[in-house]
């Protein structure tokens, strides 16, 4: 196990977005503690996607137990600011909810396949009904834009494996290993028509959609940067 603690690269621009999100990702989870009922109501529920689709976008602000919210708002503290700061405020909230979106488009693509391999039918045991919940979809989009803009950049993180250490791992590696490991459990999911309770291919739709954003725009950001400077 591997825990990002912080990464080693400074930003120009302080994260107002960043931090907004994660405060209002708190916020909506100490209310859910307080009112449960939202999760049903707000929750990214496949077979309501287009009836509602609200969800679309609302399931992004929920999670499903402290280890979920933590997590998460982790590793959108470590990655997001430096997103942030390439983009511009604005751009990078539009991007993230955009990403989540993707995110939960993947999921829904893979739960409609395995509803059709089950040959399910009605809410009871068919994964269309299932609901999902979690900011990972979007901010998986985070982690593919942080790849591709800044490889090369250190990650500290805390492993958990014989001993409990600190080491610097470039974001290639960390985030590329990260990625590697939910396709292998997604498909493995997937091929097994099985579920852990993890959205995998949520993980995977949004970690392309942010890669192929930063792939898109990185030189143009670039140019603008390099005339800005100059």
């Amino acid at each position: 196990m591997a825990l990002p603690l912080r990464d080693v690269n400074p930003t120009r621009t302080y994260p107002f977005v960043t931090k907004a999100l994660v405060f209002i990702n708190v916020a909506v989870f100490i209310y859910e503690l307080i009112n449960p009922a939202i999760v049903q109501k707000y929750a990214f529920v496949p077979a309501l996607a287009f009836s509602e689709p609200y969800r679309w976008v609302t399931h992004m602000f929920l999670h499903g137990g402290v280890l979920h919210i933590v997590g998460n708002m982790i590793y959108l503290w470590v990655f997001g600011d430096n997103v942030e700061d390439h983009y511009g405020h604005l751009r990078f909230l539009t991007l993230y909810l955009m990403w989540g979106v993707a995110a939960a488009f993947a999921h829904y693509w893979a739960v409609a396949s395995q509803a059709a391999l089950f040959s399910a039918a009605g809410a009871v045991g068919n994964p269309m009904w299932t609901p999902a919940v979690g900011a990972s979809g979007a901010i998986s989009g985070v982690l593919g834009a942080y790849m591709v803009l800044y490889p090369r950049a250190r990650i500290l993180t805390l492993t958990f494996f014989i001993v409990i250490t600190l080491v610097e791992i470039p974001a290639w590696a960390y985030i590329g290993f990260w990625f590697i490991y939910q396709l292998f459990y997604g498909a493995l999911e997937f091929i097994t028509l099985q579920s852990s309770g993890v959205a995998y291919f949520a993980h995977i739709g949004g970690f392309i959609a942010g890669a192929l954003t930063a792939l898109i725009y990185r030189r143009r950001r670039a140019v603008h940067y390099y005339w800005y400077w100059q």
